[in-house]
């Protein structure tokens, strides 16, 4: 075949750059964490202060990915750097934890975010039933599932308008806090910093709550071969999109503690549900309904990249066939899809949103550690490789030793056995790699599943630019 046939179009310039990470950052997480990232430093300002410090080291990190993304021009992120850098045991562990984990958390975890905000004006008084939650969950999966596999422009539809409810909420809820702020309201923040909750552990978990917001910095460089000069654009779009992320967050929190104070914020299930009561009063569900919109399109946007993850895994040949198969008729991964909402739906059943989103961060950092190592290598090992955006070695360094931190931190300083088990489970990857694909051992009973399941689903090897 043509070279020239396989190669991606580079459709994607700076303000598409732009919207692709700024859309795919603000999502549920910014009406989840507040209240638990201030319950958890103690305090507004030390609030505040992570939240800041959140904004500035996905900027520090994405400004290595920059690099990465301009010396390796590969579209595929995290798996592609590693494979090039550590290996292909390395990357194999990164997609056997993102496809049976890390994906599914994120996508169980967004569900959550959006079944709190549906049912939360019908529970004003106390918090709602768990089980009630985690069923409105699951069907949001299921409903998504099912827009998934049946029409790609359906999918994306759902995405476009979405985006436009997400920014129309941050823009109220920043207004109302300005409304406020001006005409005297600022008891939230008499004693910012009495009480701070100083230590390690604290410190690491509200950075993973944070964290959890900023999410999707990184969406760039899986289409870094479809970006218009990337050297310049890459860079550029990361400084934009994250910077204007960051001070709309901060906005966000400040308008929170104006209109609330930070004993209501922390006691609050749904923030944004309380923020809309005091300032719309009995029109306050408004919020909740716009809340819930903004997570129901980022819980699409999620669900749809989880399932290409899982279809590119088993494309590469590390996961089962039948997930590298799309729908003859709809040309949708469906098989794909189906596989991350089941994992997601057993992800959700025993999770809490904060489990999730803290052992989500804790996988997702290591990988994360994983590839900043790569790039010390790149920048030691190859110098003179080109390099048309390069930033200092010590920059990588210093975010290398910060994402060590925060995948060490709830374990030194209060050693939880859920923890452990994450951790075992990523190494374990490094176990199935061997008889699975370094010896291609293919059990016969996986063969006949395979052919069963691709009558069924009416599916067939997919192209390799689906």
């Amino acid at each position: 075949m043509d070279e020239e046939k396989l190669r991606l179009k580079r459709d994607v310039g700076l303000m598409g750059a732009v919207s692709l990470i700024g859309g795919t950052m603000i999502g549920s997480g910014i009406f989840m964490s507040p209240q638990t990232v201030l319950s958890t430093v103690g305090s507004p300002g030390a609030g505040l202060v992570v939240w800041a410090c959140c904004g500035l080291l996905v900027i520090l990190v994405s400004l290595c990915y920059a690099e990465l993304g301009t010396v390796i021009r590969e579209s595929g992120g995290e798996y592609v750097y590693i494979l090039r850098t550590s290996g292909p045991v390395v990357a194999f562990m990164l997609i056997f934890s993102s496809v049976l984990f890390v994906r599914p958390a994120g996508v169980a975890g967004t569900a959550l975010g959006f079944a709190q905000y549906v049912v939360a004006p019908f529970y004003s008084d106390c918090p709602p039933p768990e089980v009630l939650v985690k069923c409105v969950a699951a069907v949001a999966i299921l409903l998504l599932a099912a827009v998934n596999c049946i029409n790609v422009r359906l999918s994306m539809s759902v995405q476009v308008f979405f985006m436009v409810v997400k920014v129309l909420s941050l823009a109220v809820i920043i207004m109302g806090g300005v409304v406020m702020l001006v005409g005297g309201r600022t008891e939230g923040f008499e004693d910012s910093f009495e009480n701070t909750h100083v230590g390690i552990g604290p410190i690491g978990l509200a950075f993973y709550q944070g964290l959890w917001s900023y999410e999707g910095w990184n969406s760039l460089n899986y289409i870094t071969e479809e970006l218009k000069r990337p050297e310049v654009n890459l860079p550029r779009a990361i400084l934009i999109a994250i910077s204007l992320v960051t001070g709309l967050y901060l906005l966000v929190n400040v308008s929170y503690l104006t209109v609330m104070t930070p004993a209501e914020l922390t006691s609050s299930s749904a923030v944004a549900v309380t923020w809309g009561n005091k300032v719309f009063g009995r029109w306050g569900w408004v919020m909740s309904l716009a809340a819930a919109l903004s997570a129901f399109g980022s819980l699409n946007g999620t669900f749809f990249s989880g399932g290409r993850v899982c279809f590119v895994a088993a494309r590469e040949g590390h996961m089962p066939d039948i997930l590298s198969m799309v729908h003859v008729h709809r040309l949708t991964p469906s098989p794909a899809l189906i596989f991350t909402a089941a994992v997601s739906l057993l992800v959700l059943i025993p999770g809490d949103f904060q489990s999730i989103v803290n052992f989500f961060s804790f996988t997702a950092w290591f990988f994360y550690a994983v590839t900043l190592s790569g790039l010390i290598y790149l920048k030691i090992r190859k110098p003179h490789l080109p390099r048309p955006y390069k930033v200092p070695v010590l920059l990588p360094v210093l975010v290398l030793v910060a994402a060590v931190f925060l995948v060490l931190a709830p374990i030194i300083d209060d050693p939880q056995m859920e923890f452990l088990y994450v951790a075992l489970f990523v190494f374990s990857g490094a176990v199935f790699y061997v008889p699975f694909i370094h010896y291609e051992l293919r059990p016969g009973v996986l063969t006949k599943l395979t052919v069963f399941l691709q009558v069924f689903l009416e599916v067939a090897p997919g192209d390799k630019h689906l």
